[in-house]
């Protein structure tokens, strides 16, 4: 799949990575998950993000997952890898390591732990992109990575030709304007908060990064659709029905919470590495019901050509 063929639309969900007891890497198991994802029709798949714990993992494991992500895809959707490192150079040689494989594209991290200032979160970024051709989603999530790509810095990357998306987690829909007022649609513009997903969808997003979706793809891609068509009644009906599992996204354990739905659901294992812990007593309770809520008032979905 060429740069061009991207179609940068709809509800990519950020792949959960499957572990075994020993917290092993079961690319079995993750390649299941993967192939039942593209099966419910999402739109692309997102591996080694957040949700696929991608600081977790070792760089030839991230190269295994794209690997076995690329054979679930079987080339009808996209696949993008996430780029999460601790220096600009070590973010530019995963990202020649995953054009190297035949990823589709990159989502871009920040450099992680060192809080830059706002000219050297610009040139992290403009360094990876002058390392590969892959077409390049910035990804954005101040809350976890605490450097914030506000749409001033991303307007200085204009001139980056594979610079094509942003992915904004920080819940402020108002940054989609502004930077539309800034710099025109010269980026796609792509929801990274569940629980914000109609909302981003209203000013401008063309496709969504979707935890939830791991576990109820269909209501993701059906939700987005129906977004899109500003079909807003039966949008908004979803909507409600949905929330109280959206927001498990906007957590600090989104991972836990995500994957405990995958085995709810029996799409996938609830396993995390250390230091991600296991959801225990209340907490994990809570996740519980509502999952056996949602379940016990899941809604037929209406036809959005799914």
């Amino acid at each position: 799949m060429s740069k061009k063929a991207i179609h940068w639309s709809g509800v990519f969900p950020a792949v959960s990575t499957q572990f075994r007891s020993d917290y092993s890497l079961d690319l079995d198991a993750t390649h299941t998950v993967m192939k039942n994802l593209v099966k419910d029709g999402v739109s692309g798949l997102v591996v080694c993000g957040s949700v696929g714990e991608n600081t977790s993992l070792t760089t030839q494991e991230k190269l295994q997952i794209i690997e076995v992500a690329k054979d679930a895809a079987g080339g009808q959707i996209p696949v993008i890898a996430g780029v999460a490192e601790f220096t600009t150079a070590f973010a530019q040689k995963m990202a020649k390591e995953a054009e190297r494989v035949g990823v589709d594209g990159i989502m871009v991290m920040p450099a992680l732990v060192y809080s830059s200032k706002p000219h050297e979160t610009a040139a992290h970024f403009r360094s990876v992109a002058t390392a590969t051709d892959l077409p390049i989603m910035v990804y954005n999530n101040p809350p976890i990575y605490k450097n914030d790509v506000t749409p001033d810095i991303l307007a200085t990357l204009a001139d980056c030709d594979n610079i094509v998306c942003f992915k904004d987690s920080s819940g402020d829909t108002r940054r989609f304007i502004d930077l539309r007022n800034s710099v025109g649609d010269r980026f796609v513009l792509f929801a990274g908060l569940d629980d914000v997903v109609v909302e981003s969808i209203a000013v401008g997003a063309e496709g969504w990064i979707s935890g939830m979706s791991n576990a109820f793809p269909r209501e993701g891609e059906t939700l987005f659709r129906l977004a899109k068509q500003q079909r807003y009644e039966e949008a908004m009906a979803l909507y409600r029905w949905f929330m109280p599992l959206l927001h498990l996204d906007a957590r600090p354990d989104l991972v836990q919470c995500i994957k405990l739905c995958e085995e709810l659901l029996g799409r996938g294992s609830a396993i995390t590495r250390p230091p991600r812990l296991a959801l225990e007593g209340d907490t994990r309770a809570q996740v519980v019901a509502i999952v056996e809520k949602a379940l016990a008032t899941r809604p037929q979905l209406p036809d959005v050509g799914l």
